[in-house]
């Protein structure tokens, strides 16, 4: 039976834009792509002004829609790369004060509105209230007795606290400490998970996948990894199993990409073993089913998972493991430059590496070589603070007093962004922690006053940010700006 015919004077194309743009109320940029790609007259009607005036308007409603030679797509992609970008000398801020100083922030976490951060054994939450002064802490959990070693946040329907449906988009956080435990909390409720004869000091970057339930792997100075059911029906203490074979403090954990039941870890001897969780428990001691040695000078420091690579830096080396074969598929060396901080986004085929009084960008796809970065990000000190993402590069070190963001594509510098209080000179402040989410962007600072939490959000400025009069980045070749053709959405 064939489809009714359009109504006089529209065509099939004008419905299916119609359809789209009454989608883009609860869609973003990105699903309405992908729903274009279901047939043709959808592709069509996806690149029609009306869909992308529906996204434009929901997504900045107070910003006005000028009338120019670029068709409403396009300035959508382009006011969503500016944002993205921190282009913009008038963000939305609030700024958290703590007095009398206590510890040092040493981790900061962002999830929206929500900033995360630990200060020794105790780990706080607050509900940033955009343009405020006086924000409050809606939780603190003094539930550790020591100093907190990481924290990681995960969705909360993945965990035993879930409850309702209500908190689908929620997230639970996750702290392991030197007193040998790890907490998980969400709303003022937690859970603990006693097990590690030692202080606990990686927590895995994923949950893995267990069939229908989720494992929480952790690490510690005890040399094993203990897996952790998250099923809702497990008990407090739901240890699974426990893996040996490294015969150091466990440094890093992360899920294989390509496989959800694979672990890679790594430890301070920089040995990297990977371990097959599905295994029966009955036979944890052939669970380990690849194992490497990374010839570097020191312990790893940052590892992550693509497809069937793992990317683990350490010592002055960034090197890429075929988890296949566990063979080494590339190694970027840093001629006698130890790496302080990296960043990596493999899916966009870059590595960001912080070393004494800069940071370098790669593209691993060229020649590893010094002389073929794809840009030096200058630093008035070591860059210790970093952050990489398909529109910016961020960088701060610690008694800089302030971050500076650095576009993608080209490596120009585009904002520089003071971490204290507004109107004050940077002068004897410590950047001690950062944290970036799109748009968003969370630094604590600490001084001789006390400590303060910025909050920055972007979405909504309008202001443009007067370009630096100085070049400071060099370059591997001459690069044209490209406003990026990413749609994701926060």
């Amino acid at each position: 039976m064939s489809p009714p015919p359009p109504p006089s004077g529209r065509t099939l194309v004008d419905l299916d834009g119609d359809v789209l743009a009454h989608c883009a109320r609860h869609l973003g940029a990105r699903d309405v792509a992908s729903l274009a790609m279901a047939c043709r007259p959808l592709h069509a009607a996806a690149y029609c002004d009306a869909v992308w005036y529906r996204l434009y308007r929901e997504q900045w409603p107070f910003q006005q829609v000028p009338c120019g030679a670029l068709g409403l797509r396009e300035l959508y992609i382009q006011r969503h790369t500016e944002v993205h970008q921190m282009k913009f000398d008038d963000p939305l801020s609030s700024i958290y004060y703590q007095n009398p100083i206590g510890s040092t922030p040493s981790h900061l976490l962002l999830d929206k509105n929500r900033v995360c951060f630990s200060q020794g054994p105790v780990a706080k939450i607050l509900n940033v209230t955009l343009g405020s002064l006086d924000n409050e802490l809606v939780e603190t959990y003094r539930s550790h007795s020591a100093r907190i070693t990481c924290m990681r946040l995960f969705p909360l329907i993945d965990t035993p606290l879930f409850r309702s449906d209500t908190h689908t988009k929620e997230k639970a956080l996750v702290t392991s400490s030197t007193d040998r435990t790890v907490r998980l909390c969400w709303k003022g409720c937690s859970r603990s998970y006693k097990g590690h004869s030692g202080p606990v000091t990686a927590l895995a970057d994923k949950l893995l996948c267990d069939g229908e339930f989720k494992v929480l792997a952790t690490g510690g100075e005890d040399c094993a990894i203990r897996l952790w059911s998250m099923s809702t029906k497990a008990k407090s203490h739901s240890l699974i199993s426990t893996l040996h074979g490294h015969e150091k403090t466990l440094s890093l954990l992360s899920v294989a990409w390509h496989k959800s039941s694979l672990l890679v870890s790594s430890s301070k001897d920089s040995k990297v073993k990977v371990w097959d969780t599905m295994a029966p428990p009955s036979s944890v001691s052939s669970s380990c089913v690849g194992g490497t040695h990374l010839n570097s000078s020191g312990p790893p420091i940052a590892m992550k998972c693509h497809q069937s690579l793992c990317y683990i830096a350490a010592g002055s080396e960034v090197t890429a493991i075929d988890l296949r074969t566990m063979k080494k598929a590339s190694v970027l060396a840093l001629c006698n430059q130890r790496i302080i901080s990296c960043e990596m986004l493999p899916s966009e085929w870059l590595i960001c590496t912080g070393v004494k009084d800069k940071a370098l960008l790669w593209d691993i796809r060229k020649s590893q070589e010094l002389a073929n970065t794809v840009a030096e990000l200058h630093s008035d000190g070591p860059v210790t603070l970093l952050h990489l993402d398909p529109y910016k590069v961020v960088t701060g070190a610690p008694l800089d007093g302030q971050v500076h963001v650095w576009e993608t594509q080209t490596g120009r510098l585009v904002n520089t962004l003071s971490c204290g209080e507004p109107g004050k000179s940077p002068g004897g402040t410590t950047v001690s922690a950062m944290a970036v989410d799109g748009c968003r962007i969370a630094t604590t600072e600490s001084s001789a006053e006390g400590i303060l939490l910025h909050y920055r959000d972007f979405m909504s400025s309008s202001v443009p940010v007067a370009l630096p009069g100085k070049e400071v980045s060099k370059f591997w070749g001459p690069q044209e700006y490209a406003d990026g053709a990413s749609e994701d959405e926060d």
